[in-house]
């Protein structure tokens, strides 16, 4: 991908956040520059310690740096409230994490459609209509009224990745999405979201497996909260 024809989504210059203890200060990363466009499959390859998952927290808007900017489609957001914050989470990104995090007490398309809630859509025949469509996106449409615990876990993964798009964001982010999954479905996973990103979805994901990077276009090694080694795939 080249980089110039595309819109620059993430700018992130010379951050560090510590984490305080007590007395006690972590640095759990360490002067971190980085830039996400519009497009990418970004990896972030690190063991667990490294600062993927913080610095994920942080693309995502769940966390603020210690020092260092962020700047969204050209905004400074380092210093915006939680609420305003908050607002441009909901609006901008969808999150895919390891264990789905899904409401049991609630059928199928009523997780997937939870975003839109948050959102303040009242229209629930607009809802389900959305839902419909995204449950179709990821190959279970005949599952809509099932309750979550009927699911595999593969299907499961689905019903969050359906969740996930439904605000239509612009950037995925997905902390080890096939982390609790077996090597075959996880490889079903990949695939979508692969499937998702050559059409044109944006993918910060979030990992330890090296056999997954074939499915990125970018990949970020981390070690320690720093940047050891960048490399541009043929994803």
């Amino acid at each position: 991908m080249d980089t110039k024809e595309h819109r620059l989504l993430v700018e992130i210059t010379d951050a560090t956040k510590v984490f305080y203890s007590g007395k006690l200060a972590t640095n759990v990363l360490k002067n971190v520059d980085l830039r996400i466009y519009e497009g990418d499959f970004l990896m972030i390859l690190g063991k667990s310690g490294s600062g993927k998952t913080t610095l994920m927290n942080i693309i995502g808007f769940l966390d603020r740096l210690t020092t260092g900017t962020y700047s969204f489609l050209g905004e400074d957001i380092s210093h915006l409230s939680e609420n305003k914050k908050s607002e441009i989470r909901n609006q901008n990104v969808g999150f895919i994490f390891q264990q789905f995090h899904l409401i049991q007490s609630l059928n199928v398309s009523q997780n997937v459609e939870l975003p839109l809630v948050y959102g303040g859509e009242s229209n629930r025949k607009e809802r389900l209509k959305l839902s419909k469509k995204y449950l179709e996106l990821v190959g279970i449409p005949e599952k809509m009224q099932a309750k979550t615990t009927e699911l595999s876990g593969g299907q499961q993964q689905r019903v969050a990745i359906a969740r996930a798009l439904i605000n239509e964001p612009l950037i995925i982010m997905a902390d080890e999405p096939t982390g609790a999954l077996d090597s075959e479905t996880g490889a079903g996973v990949m695939e979508l979201l692969k499937g998702l990103n050559r059409s044109g979805k944006t993918i910060v994901m979030v990992t330890h497996d090296e056999d997954l990077l074939a499915y990125a276009t970018r990949v970020i090694r981390m070690q320690d909260g720093s940047f050891i080694e960048e490399e541009r795939m043929n994803g």
